[in-house]
């Protein structure tokens, strides 16, 4: 900024610095909304839901659960089953969470004994070539 040394150069100063306070004033409003919108509860799910349907990991994580927990409920109710006893669906409760959890935990290793046993039950029997 240069020195004022006139009433006019002071007025000239005055009118720049309102004309910028004005500016910035229109600038800050924008920003504030912007952030008010996106910390709306419904904009977060969102922008959450987009973030996480980028994530490829998080993906193959939702699999490895829905699966694991697919199988604690399938052993709940195998071991179990319909009883009216609290006992022993309290027990029936931690044998699905500690399957689902072991199934979770070890989902890779699961899934590649499941294709070997699958290659050897539908594999092609190779038959021996007579010269």
């Amino acid at each position: 900024m240069q020195t004022i040394q006139t009433s006019a150069d002071l007025k000239r100063a005055i009118l720049e610095l309102e004309i910028r306070q004005a500016n910035e004033l229109v600038m800050l409003k924008a920003a504030i909304k912007n952030t008010a919108e996106s910390l709306k509860p419904f904009n977060l799910i969102k922008n959450s839901l987009k973030d996480a349907a980028r994530s490829p990991d998080l993906k193959v994580d939702v699999f490895n659960a829905a699966i694991g927990l697919t199988t604690g409920i399938l052993a709940k109710k195998l071991v179990i089953g319909n009883t009216i006893n609290p006992i022993k669906k309290i027990l029936g409760i931690f044998l699905e969470m500690a399957v689902a959890n072991k199934v979770i935990k070890n989902a890779d290793d699961i899934k590649s004994t499941g294709n070997s046993l699958l290659h050897k039950l539908f594999k092609r029997k190779e038959e021996p070539v007579n010269p």
